[in-house]
């Protein structure tokens, strides 16, 4: 009995083991406070104009999620955060983002972004 339970962990171990890949091609997952507080971060809040205008992140620009495809091209070569509300939208916004080849990072929402920048100007 003890035979065939080691048997079964030691091909559990292989097959768990074996699955694992060397090179994923995924770039390392950067600490968003260093992006969000970088000087080539380009902020974006990817929420309608109304939400935008009632309260975002210091220096960040408003593309709607409902835009984002058609000014994939301002976005090329930049190093891109996306927020929104809840961070639902900006999910959306990242899979287009990496879709088209652009350096994304997910802020999440714009209370997050904003809690970031006020942690580095308080000195925390």
């Amino acid at each position: 009995m003890t035979v065939k339970i080691s048997g079964f962990l030691l091909a559990a171990i292989l097959v768990v083991t074996s699955c694992k890949t060397a090179g994923t091609g995924i770039a390392p997952i950067a600490d968003i406070r260093e992006v969000v507080n970088s000087s080539d971060a380009t902020l974006v809040d990817v929420r309608i104009p109304e939400q935008y205008e009632a309260g975002t992140a210091k220096n960040a620009i408003n593309i709607p999620l409902a835009e984002l495809q058609n000014t994939i091209d301002s976005l090329k070569d930049k190093k891109v955060v996306v927020f929104c509300n809840k961070g639902i939208q900006a999910d959306q916004a990242m899979e287009i983002l990496k879709k088209n080849g652009i350096e994304a990072y997910d802020g999440t929402s714009w209370k997050n972004v904003k809690a970031i920048q006020d942690e580095k100007s308080s000195g925390k």
